[in-house]
């Protein structure tokens, strides 16, 4: 069985010193050796949103990776939709002015997402476009924020290697195993659907809405537009196969045991950090996760968090991610020991 260790979220220690000592615990850095280019996987949150990992957490990580022997940057994918960061120079302006400034930052799709390699995956995906940076790095420590999500019930781990090692295309392969209806007798065609969507890709023919465009993301935008509920999305629990799949895509690029995970769940919102407006923050804060097994460390923080809010909301299973990774073969427990580090 694998062992996530574990750190309680208690501002009345010093987290920083218990961070490095739950790091020494779990062999965090033992993925990596001297010389080796270290991609350290990250969400810089976007323009707006307060809720991100705190930058002097990945200082620290980075510090360690160069004690190492490593050669550390600071990398994430572009994002498919139109935001802050869906092209490079804007999502290094974006990780400069949240405060990721203590290494280089590499956008790992290139300037407009066009640098990615495609690789075999197995389940619901068969190939998955891989950001370029990541598929050639020498090892990876993936830093992950505990949060809510609209398709996948929560993001984690999993999700942090799934969807943002991707790159714009494979994040729009991933959510295109979404599906989306529009009930035409519950169709006014009022044109709201068109107006919420970032791309304008909604049609309006003959008085009512359609979107058969291959550009979609399945975002729930038009969904949540539509004064008369006739637009839904399908197979939602598609998403959460996806990652999955697409995880075991990106792994595939790395050689065994050069990859670890350090999760955050603390300021716990209902919503994504690609949204400048989160949400509310909707659990208390539960601690730092480390681990070398992705289906591990997003188990653990199951296990002891009030996961069923998500299901709730979102009316997706959170434990689907996590074991369709195992399914797949991805190392790891559904349901681990967890090591507390005093």
């Amino acid at each position: 069985m694998v062992t996530v260790h574990f750190v309680k979220w208690d501002t009345s220690l010093d987290l920083m010193k218990e961070a490095n000592c739950l790091y020494d615990a779990a062999g965090t850095f033992d993925c990596v050796e001297k010389g080796d280019l270290v991609a350290v996987k990250l969400h810089v949150g976007e323009l707006g949103n307060p809720y991100y990992v705190q930058p002097f957490f990945v200082h620290d990580i980075i510090r360690r990776v160069k004690e190492a022997g490593g050669k550390p940057f600071l990398t994430d994918a572009n994002t498919y939709y139109q935001a802050q960061r869906n092209n490079a120079y804007d999502h290094m302006v974006t990780a400069l002015t949240n405060g990721f400034n203590m290494a280089p930052f590499i956008v790992a799709d290139g300037l407009r997402g066009e640098n990615y390699k495609i690789v075999k995956t197995k389940g619901i995906l068969n190939k998955i476009e891989v950001a370029g940076a990541i598929a050639e790095a020498d090892a990876m420590i993936v830093v992950s924020h505990n949060k809510g999500h609209e398709l996948s019930g929560f993001g984690g781990a999993i999700k942090n290697l799934g969807m943002g090692c991707a790159s714009r295309a494979g994040k729009l392969r991933q959510h295109r195993t979404v599906g989306l209806e529009i009930d035409e007798s519950k169709c006014i065609g009022c044109g709201k659907c068109k107006e919420a969507c970032p791309m304008s890709l909604p049609e309006i023919f003959g008085g009512k809405a359609r979107n058969i465009s291959p550009l979609c993301m399945r975002c729930p935008f038009c969904a949540e537009a539509c004064p008369t509920g006739a637009i839904k999305l399908v197979d939602k629990e598609n998403i959460c196969r996806a990652l999955a799949s697409a995880a075991y895509g990106v792994l595939s690029t790395f050689k065994n045991k050069k990859v670890s995970y350090v999760s955050f769940a603390k300021d716990i919102t209902q919503y994504c950090d690609c949204l400048p407006s989160p949400g509310k923050v909707v659990m208390n804060d539960v601690g730092i996760f480390a681990s070398d097994s992705p289906v591990s460390i997003d188990g653990a923080f199951l296990k002891m968090s009030n996961y069923k809010l998500f299901n709730d909301a979102y009316q997706v299973d959170c434990m689907l991610q996590v074991r369709e990774s195992r399914v797949l073969g991805i190392q790891g427990d559904v349901k681990p020991k967890i090591q507390k580090i005093s």
